[in-house]
């Protein structure tokens, strides 16, 4: 079919989130949304997560833990992205969604936090056009680095799960009775790790070991 497909691999294991069934039909779609994530059938979403890469869909899913947790009222969708053509308009790329599928998948005037493996500005190029762009938020790569812990490089690129749950916190205005609450919670989350690299060099073992409780 003229496709080329590049599979990158880490030396690591990383957690499977689809059976293979399932990672068949959703790479052949490009994207959709993660049901067994979701808690929000039925109903219309507070916020969309979104998510591309391994990395930003392990923070993404560890955010959704995080406000089940602090927030279990708030209705959440998961948006997985696999091809990022789809985000563009039908016309603009043959894989991209109709504006239909598009505001369906994201809404059109909810929230939207992106977690992205690369450059921010990429996802906005995509997206520029779409109905609900105004309130779509990404978190990505922002060239922050050093020697440091695997969770910390996410940490200093904003792209952790604690960062993210303050962007939804900042987004959505019913969780504005919580939001003070949460915001510090997640702060103070980030001094523990902070603390805790110094001093062991290695990451917490709850970041370590996190696995999807439901």
């Amino acid at each position: 079919r003229n496709f080329i497909n590049v599979i990158v691999a880490g030396k690591q294991q990383q957690p499977q989130w689809l059976s293979m069934d399932a990672a068949i039909r959703h790479c052949t779609a490009g994207i959709g949304i993660w049901e067994w994530a979701s808690n929000d059938y039925g109903s219309e979403p507070d916020v969309v997560m979104a998510c591309a890469g391994d990395v930003p869909t392990l923070e993404t899913l560890a955010a959704v833990d995080l406000l089940r947790q602090f927030a279990p009222e708030l209705k959440v969708r998961v948006v997985n992205i696999v091809d990022l053509m789809t985000l563009q308009p039908r016309e603009e790329h043959p894989h991209g969604l109709s504006e239909r599928d598009f505001d369906t998948l994201f809404t059109r005037d909810k929230p939207i936090i992106f977690a992205y493996h690369g450059y921010p500005m990429l996802i906005h190029r995509l997206t520029y056009r779409r109905n609900n762009h105004p309130n779509l938020h990404v978190r990505g790569y922002k060239e922050e680095g050093t020697t440091t812990t695997p969770f910390d490089m996410v940490v200093l690129n904003d792209l952790d799960r604690f960062h993210l749950v303050q962007d939804v916190v900042d987004r959505v205005p019913a969780l504005s009775h919580l939001a003070a609450y949460i915001r510090q919670a997640m702060r103070d989350r980030l001094i523990d790790h902070h603390q805790y690299i110094r001093e062991h060099g290695e990451d917490m073992p709850d970041i370590r070991n996190w696995k999807w409780p439901y």
